[in-house]
């Protein structure tokens, strides 16, 4: 089971599609498009700072919780899914969930209840997933590291409406505390081979050569774990020719 992190725009769901047609896997992808609390927890995160702003110490976004914990069922179920078969591809981790509740609760869009809430729902859906007794982690983490600038501009290029800062200048500080978290994530995180991608350096959506180094990047690592065997390497190695 491999697994994808990083920020909104970082490029998680494109490598996804990318990695599962290379290793002839599935993949799975998060709800985003069909996400109907979405839209509204962008709208509540934009009053709840103008509120702030004008005074209002206490004001929270009342869908921050609700939106965390749409996530967390729609990704237990994915996850569930997803370990019926051997080999699957997660476009997010369940691993950096608790990184939004988190940043939202000390931003003020939830309060210290609801956070605690979400941390026992949490654990009680870690100590359920049916991979406990075979896997206690993904045989690989991919994180995508972006700058601001990266992200802002692939945010841009995909024009979600709720998403974009010309439309809510609140979001400037939103993304930016959002990126020193996933800093701070990327450090901690210990649960299993984590590979770190420079989404700066490579443009692995619209370049073929990027692509290509990519992709040897994450096989080599899955190779140096056994998961995939030398055969499998010159393979890949040879079909990577015609995209040079």
């Amino acid at each position: 089971m491999i697994t994808l992190s990083g920020i909104i725009g970082s490029g998680k769901s494109s490598m996804t599609g990318l990695l599962a047609k290379e290793l002839g896997t599935k993949a799975f992808f998060e709800p985003v498009e069909d996400n109907p609390v979405l839209p509204l927890f962008y709208k509540g995160n934009e009053i709840a700072a103008k509120k702030r702003a004008d005074g209002d110490k206490e004001a929270t976004n009342p869908y921050a919780y609700l939106l965390q914990t749409y996530f967390l069922n729609r990704r237990f179920k994915m996850i569930k899914e997803a370990m019926k078969e051997d080999n699957n591809i997660l476009d997010r981790s369940i691993y950096e969930d608790e990184l939004f509740m988190k940043m939202n609760t000390e931003m003020g869009n939830a309060t210290q209840v609801e956070y605690q809430i979400y941390q026992d729902l949490l654990a009680n859906m870690m100590e359920e997933l049916p991979f406990a007794a075979r896997k206690k982690s993904p045989d690989l983490m991919i994180t995508i590291r972006v700058s601001y600038e990266t992200m802002i501009k692939r945010i841009t290029k995909r024009g979600r409406d709720y998403e974009l800062i010309e439309n809510d200048p609140s979001l400037v500080e939103y993304y930016k505390k959002l990126l020193r978290y996933y800093d701070e994530w990327i450090e901690a995180y210990k649960v299993s081979p984590l590979l770190v991608i420079d989404g700066d350096k490579y443009d692995f959506v619209n370049n073929n050569k990027d692509r290509v180094e990519v992709l040897e990047q994450i096989e080599n690592e899955l190779f140096k774990l056994k998961k995939i065997s030398i055969e499998q390497m010159d393979n890949f190695r040879k079909k990577h020719q015609k995209f040079l």
